[in-house]
């Protein structure tokens, strides 16, 4: 996994072609590999319960947005009660995974064009919505929000966010709207 990820940041395969590659090896893991890892190792960024919890105060609509797996979003979404999400599909067969990604790959254009959709379904303006990205597949998507904001991210997204949290958790947010 590791070297199919250094050639997708090497830019030698996109980030399609990365995701496939990497789901590959997953072909035979049970369903229940999946379950361990969100019960043992999927943590949320500090800060998470509290920014949530204030936009679940004020009323404000969340989306998650994922290159990775609806096994764990939708998940988070019942746990969290968030609003709207959007990532992978894995295939399953037989409580196991097949190696292979139901659909389209969610990557650049589809969190940009969810996020698009929220927002109309929602009847809200740019100036009212806020993108919250860590690397460059969120890049278009924050483009389409009011308020982009960088949160502990690469270089690339740093520099084009209107605002960058790189030492506070997600919390930090609450902080620009005082």
């Amino acid at each position: 996994m590791a070297a199919i990820t250094a050639q997708a940041m090497r830019g030698e395969i996109d980030y399609p072609e990365s995701l496939r590659r990497r789901v590959a090896l997953l072909a035979g893991l049970p369903v229940a590999a999946l379950e361990t890892v969100y019960q043992e190792r999927l943590r949320l960024s500090p800060g998470a319960h509290e920014l949530l919890s204030a936009c679940q105060r004020h009323g404000v609509k969340q989306l998650l947005v994922s290159g990775g797996f609806t096994f764990f979003t939708e998940r988070l979404k019942q746990r969290l009660g968030l609003d709207y999400t959007i990532s992978n599909t894995l295939e399953i067969e037989r409580d196991r995974l097949t190696g292979r990604v139901v659909g389209d790959i969610v990557g650049a254009e589809a969190k940009a064009s969810k996020f698009l959709e929220v927002a109309k379904s929602l009847g809200i303006e740019k100036h009212q919505a806020l993108a919250i990205g860590d690397g460059a597949n969120d890049l278009k998507m924050m483009k389409e929000a009011g308020v982009s904001i960088a949160f502990h991210a690469k270089p690339v997204v740093r520099a084009q966010a209107d605002y960058v949290l790189t030492f506070s958790g997600l919390d930090g947010v609450l902080n620009l709207f005082d």
